[in-house]
């Protein structure tokens, strides 16, 4: 068992663009519940994968980093699932809080309990992976159900700490008409919402199945057309202030 003072983690980005607003120092952290078919990082499943690294040595890296945030950039935790390290990810949290630094967490939605809690009031934007509003569907593309994902989203919302949609497109999957639909209709009277992300299926990572000796399931589906894509941010457009493809 990590000490409270470390981290486990797969990567790190600097310059990040498309987690969180601004410009933004990424964290991508060792282990996962889910077992998304589309997932790009399989790599980042095993909780005793990657390695470790101090708070201390993390912070020090954002602060290195601060003069490029600008305002509204900061330091994004992601995964992997960072909630599986939500004792240590608070510290953190609160040590970057302490030098002025914006906090962003994405996260699959899959742990609420008073930890996670805690953890997302020292989060000033949750990024929320939204995999399917079909809870049948949902437990075919990431073994699991989506009833936690659903009650991270309600907690955000009593809350009324800003948070983000994102959404993974993927063709004959997740792009039905009636679940887009019924997915902006759950979250039409979320206040805290700014804005849900459309990110379009890709397979940059088969590699890294193959490479982990696993069949890929998808194996047949393409990335999703402009069309495709323009559809749908038409349907999330009638419920949502703003959405962007990433």
């Amino acid at each position: 068992m990590l000490p409270a003072t470390h981290i486990r983690i797969h990567s790190i980005e600097s310059f990040g663009t498309h987690d969180g607003p601004g410009i933004r120092l990424v964290v991508f952290t060792q282990g996962c519940q889910f077992r998304c078919l589309y997932c790009a990082n399989p790599d980042t499943w095993d909780p005793h994968g990657g390695h470790t690294i101090s708070i201390d040595e993390l912070v020090q890296r954002a602060l290195s980093e601060k003069p490029f945030f600008g305002r509204r950039g900061g330091v994004t935790i992601s995964g992997g699932e960072p909630t599986l390290q939500r004792v240590p990810l608070l510290e953190l949290f609160r040590q970057l809080h302490a030098y002025g630094i914006n906090t962003a967490l994405d996260s699959n939605g899959r742990l609420l309990n008073d930890e996670v809690k805690a953890l997302l009031e020292e989060t000033d934007y949750l990024l929320l992976d939204v995999k399917h509003i079909n809870n049948d569907i949902h437990k075919r593309l990431t073994g699991v159900s989506n009833e936690s994902v659903l009650q991270v989203a309600a907690h955000r919302e009593s809350t009324g700490k800003p948070m983000w949609l994102r959404y993974v497109l993927v063709p004959g999957w997740t792009d039905q008409p009636e679940y887009l639909h019924a997915l902006g209709q759950h979250f039409a009277g979320y206040r805290s919402i700014e804005k849900l992300e459309i990110q379009p299926y890709h397979r940059l990572g088969v590699h890294k199945w193959a490479a982990l000796n696993m069949p890929y399931e998808l194996e047949e589906v393409q990335p999703p057309l402009r069309e495709q894509l323009s559809e749908v941010a038409g349907i999330f457009g009638q419920y949502f202030r703003e959405v962007v493809v990433n």
